[in-house]
């Protein structure tokens, strides 16, 4: 049974035991996983493939030759071609970078709102956490699909607005579990301390607060990138994400739904890719949160 993400790594040490022992020992918890080494390594792999697309793909991703609609692989096109006679290899190559980047951005910039929101909560109290709180309640009130596809609603197509839809639906999960870890390390007797001797704010949570929580942080974030790139591809294959022409895995399998019966690779080419890039992006964070989180490390 998998441990609540908001009481992971805890028990981690106060800043001044983090620099590099901390980080050499931390890599060496998660070298000895290996969900966490498969998962890097598919997760590596396709970073690698969105970097170098440009030399990896042998057509540009919107390059149409009509002539070569709908083909079937073969030696020329790999995994066949689409209505448009676009060469669907190329195109899974660059829509892996849309994938990645709407991942990886949605949830960076729900962590630089949510963490902030969280450890004010969590330490503050009062009317300013009653505040904080209702307020996240709120983004919480509506599934982060519903939320997104409102968002995208209002402010129009577009990767960009992907992001900014997706990180807000992340910014209420981020906030709670955040608020939850600072209530529990607030209380502990060395973050105590350095209030009563008159250490700033600023310098306990810099100090004491945030190495403490780090690990959590990381494990749930690590957990939202796949989140948010399947929902990122439910918002293309809805029409609400990113737009033609940009080559995308959600666009290319909503694209390829009517001709699934007689020519299934257009739509199931980059839904495999899809598939497998959740699968290696799962296991890296399972395998990560079975290395720092102590409840679970000596159970694999």
């Amino acid at each position: 049974m998998a441990a609540d993400p908001a009481s992971v790594g805890l028990a981690a040490p106060s800043s001044s035991e983090l620099p590099a022992g901390g980080l050499l020992r931390t890599w060496r918890l998660v070298r000895a996983q290996r969900k966490a080494m498969a998962g890097g390594a598919i997760v590596l792999a396709f970073v690698l493939v969105a970097v170098f697309a440009p030399l990896l793909a042998p057509y540009a991703p919107t390059e149409q030759n009509v002539m070569d609609a709908m083909q079937g692989p073969s030696a020329a096109h790999w995994m066949g071609t689409d209505s448009f006679g676009q060469d669907i290899l190329s195109r899974v190559f660059y829509g892996a970078r849309s994938a990645l980047w709407i991942g990886f951005a949605s949830v960076v910039l729900g962590l630089l709102v949510g963490v902030p929101l969280g450890v004010l909560a969590g330490l503050r109290g009062g009317r300013s956490e009653w505040a904080i709180m209702r307020l996240v309640d709120g983004l919480l009130a509506f599934p982060e699909l519903i939320m997104a596809m409102a968002f995208m609603a209002v402010l129009g197509l577009g990767m960009v607005n992907v992001i900014y839809a997706l990180a807000l639906s992340f910014v209420g999960p981020f906030a709670r579990m955040v608020r939850a870890d600072v209530l529990q390390v607030k209380s502990r007797p060395y973050v105590e301390a350095a209030r009563l001797m008159g250490v700033p704010e600023r310098e306990v949570v810099l100090r004491h607060v945030l190495p403490n929580i780090v690990s959590p942080i990381l494990i749930q974030a690590g957990m939202r990138v796949s989140i948010a790139i399947l929902l990122g591809s439910g918002l293309s294959f809805l029409g609400l994400g990113v737009v033609p022409p940009t080559p995308d895995w959600g666009l290319m399998i909503a694209e390829g739904r009517g001709f699934i019966s007689m020519a299934p690779w257009m739509s199931g080419m980059p839904g495999i890719a899809l598939a497998i890039l959740l699968v290696g992006l799962n296991l890296l964070a399972e395998g990560v949160r079975d290395a720092l989180d102590p409840g679970t490390r000596g159970q694999h």
